[in-house]
């Protein structure tokens, strides 16, 4: 028996002493660095890659944490379902003591499930979604040079479980987070590093990770389930598409129209093939196959179609066919909806972010009691655009049975006429 125990006190030393080197060799010290302009100006773009303004609107936020957790947080309502094992929490973040307990989906009253939950909360959303906390209150912003290149130190004063921690933010070459470093209290070794990766594209329009790898002893934790959605502004857009009769849109086949009277279409829908027309050019156009395109000089053929009057043709049939059928685009891939209140009414903001002339251009829908749009404001910076008015009037039921407007009016007084609007089959 003694020397049983001398052997494993001898394996218990080893263990010491192979814990104490390990600890050694890959303990780092907190990095130093500059705070100031420099590094809010790293954090800021770091922000923007990632879609600060979509994560500050996002209704909702699903996922869970390594299977164990499961989490559906209404972010606009401070309120997180938070659920394992048979327990369920329905935590009110600003005010945990009035949050709701049930066991076995019976209500109770367990204040140490709710301190539980809020922990879990804490941890879980953190590996989600701390990137986008760099700037909340009781951060500190640090620009640290690591293996020349510009890194960003977060160290959180106040906040959380855990105050006082820090964490080293690495960046790819379009700011987005490949990794960060840890010098944390639940972990005694400082520097430890975790991946942020398999980055999702959510329908709210922010990033989420999906993975973390830690170069401690290599563990893993996945983030399963990954969604962000804006339920409320899904809701308003499909009010919007039944008013103007969305589903006899979408079985239309000819569109035919004119803009401000200087340019003349007729879209084949069916087919995604328009004829654009304007002084004595025509061109035929095949959008997504632009190099099919045919020109048209005073009627007569181009044996080899002009590839600069098929671009300007394209750049033509998106813009004016955009203020014909913009409000039947509202789900369209690349488009990003939230609502915002105007006059205390909600209104309906869509951003495009693919697709057109002009990616990255927003605009806020405005709607009449049966939820037609009346107007809009504009957003497109290449134009410099900021808030931009136009009305959306005169709308007209098609023989087709869609519903489409027929004339704008501007700030100025200026009218944009679609001429003779026609949908048919």
């Amino acid at each position: 028996m003694k020397k049983f125990f001398k052997i494993l006190g001898f394996l218990f030393l080893i263990l010491i002493l192979f814990l104490g080197i390990y600890y050694f060799v890959n303990n780092e010290k907190l990095p130093n660095g500059e705070k100031g302009e420099k590094a809010d100006a790293l954090a800021t773009k770091m922000l923007t890659a990632l879609n600060k303004d979509a994560f500050d609107t996002t209704e909702i936020i699903e996922w869970n944490f390594i299977n164990e957790h499961f989490y559906v947080w209404h972010k606009q309502e401070n309120l997180v379902e938070v659920s394992w094992d048979e327990n369920k929490v329905l935590l009110k973040t600003k005010n945990p003591s009035d949050s709701e307990v049930y066991i076995n989906d019976k209500l109770t009253k367990n204040d140490d499930l709710i301190k539980q939950a809020e922990s879990y909360f804490n941890n879980d959303s953190f590996w989600l979604i701390a990137p986008y906390k760099v700037f909340d209150s009781g951060t500190e912003r640090r620009l640290v040079n690591y293996n020349d290149k510009d890194a960003l130190l977060i160290t959180y004063k106040t906040g959380g479980s855990t105050p006082g921690d820090s964490y080293l933010w690495i960046l790819d070459e379009n700011n987005i987070p490949i990794s960060y470093k840890m010098w944390t209290s639940i972990i005694p070794l400082g520097g430890v590093s975790a991946t942020w990766s398999d980055w999702k594209n959510t329908k709210s329009g922010i990033k989420l990770p999906t993975k973390h790898k830690l170069s401690l002893f290599g563990l893993e934790i996945s983030m399963n389930n990954v969604k962000a959605y804006n339920k409320k502004a899904d809701d308003l857009a499909h009010k919007i598409l039944k008013a103007i009769k969305h589903e006899n849109y979408k079985n239309t086949r000819f569109i035919e129209w004119s803009f401000g009277g200087r340019r003349h279409f007729k879209w084949d829908k069916e087919n995604h093939i328009a004829d654009v027309s304007w002084d004595t050019i025509r061109v035929n156009l095949h959008p997504q196959a632009k190099e099919k395109s045919t020109v048209f000089y005073n009627d007569v053929k181009q044996d080899i179609a002009d590839e600069k009057i098929v671009k300007r043709a394209w750049d033509i049939f998106n813009n004016d066919s955009f203020w014909l059928v913009a409000p039947h685009k509202l789900f369209d891939d690349g488009t990003i909806r939230t609502i915002k209140k105007v006059n205390d009414k909600d209104a309906l903001l869509v951003k495009h972010t693919s697709g057109g002339t002009t990616p990255g251009d927003s605009y806020l829908w405005i709607l009449d009691e049966n939820y037609v749009p009346i107007s809009y404001k504009m957003n497109v910076a290449s134009m410099k655009m900021v808030e931009v008015p136009a009305t959306w009037q005169n709308w007209i039921t098609t023989e087709s049975g869609t519903m489409l407007p027929t004339n704008h009016t501007f700030a100025n007084g200026n009218n944009l006429s679609m001429g003779t609007v026609k949908a048919y089959n």
